[in-house]
């Protein structure tokens, strides 16, 4: 949905300018209602969501794409990298990410600035329908994880497009990563009051019974083929 009638044009002949703006008008917004953006609930969804211990990502590098200011990677300290990647990454800085010890990096998912088979793990957690070009992010992300390395994600699917998740991805998207990558388990979610967090804490499953079209969230975990 246009916040406001004027934002209209905006909208229409700039979108990514516009989704950008909408993306760091929610953020800033956030930390006026919070006072601080905390990042206490994410070590939980990096390991042990996807059976993984926290030492798991000792001396590993990670990557995660579209991470917004909270410091999403600030728990993984025994990590030898741990890169939050996004367009608004300097922004990002403003909001108080200044402080966090991981790194961020202003760039986007389509163009990921670093080697082939750079990272052990890299991590979409609700960014994938936000991206401007979905195909060429799916490329990038298949390009920069090693043999052998993970790919975790959790995104939302059959939502319609809006400016600021212009992308609508379906259950089916797990498709689109196995010509590089094997699935080590798929789970689906009711959308809820889209708290995707929330919904996946309580274990809100889809319920597959009925039939009718609905958003829904998809997480995965994947594991590059050697």
């Amino acid at each position: 949905m246009i916040q406001k009638i004027a934002d209209i044009p905006f909208a229409i002949f700039y979108p990514e300018k516009y989704k950008d703006y909408r993306e760091l008008s929610y953020w800033q917004a956030t930390l006026e209602k919070e006072g601080q953006l905390g990042n206490e609930h994410y070590s939980y969804f990096y390991t042990a969501y996807f059976d993984l211990e926290p030492s798991f990502y000792s001396s590993k590098r990670v990557l995660d794409i579209g991470c917004g200011p909270r410091g999403s990677l600030e728990w993984a300290d025994s990590a030898s990298e741990r890169i939050g990647l996004d367009p608004l990454a300097d922004e990002y800085l403003k909001l108080g990410a200044d402080k966090h010890k991981m790194s961020y990096v202003a760039a986007p998912s389509e163009k990921i600035p670093f080697a082939e088979q750079y990272f052990d793990i890299v991590c979409s957690f609700n960014s994938l329908d936000h991206v401007a070009d979905y195909q060429a992010t799916a490329s990038e992300i298949k390009r920069v994880v090693k043999p052998g390395g993970l790919f975790l994600m959790i995104v939302e699917v059959n939502h319609p497009p809006r400016p600021h998740e212009p992308i609508s991805l379906s259950w089916q998207t797990t498709d689109d990563f196995l010509d590089v990558f094997d699935v080590m388990s798929v789970r689906r979610y009711e959308i809820g009051n889209h708290d995707i967090y929330g919904q996946l804490l309580k274990d809100d499953r889809f319920d597959e019974t009925k039939k009718k079209k609905r958003p829904g969230i998809l997480t995965a975990k994947f594991v590059k083929r050697v």
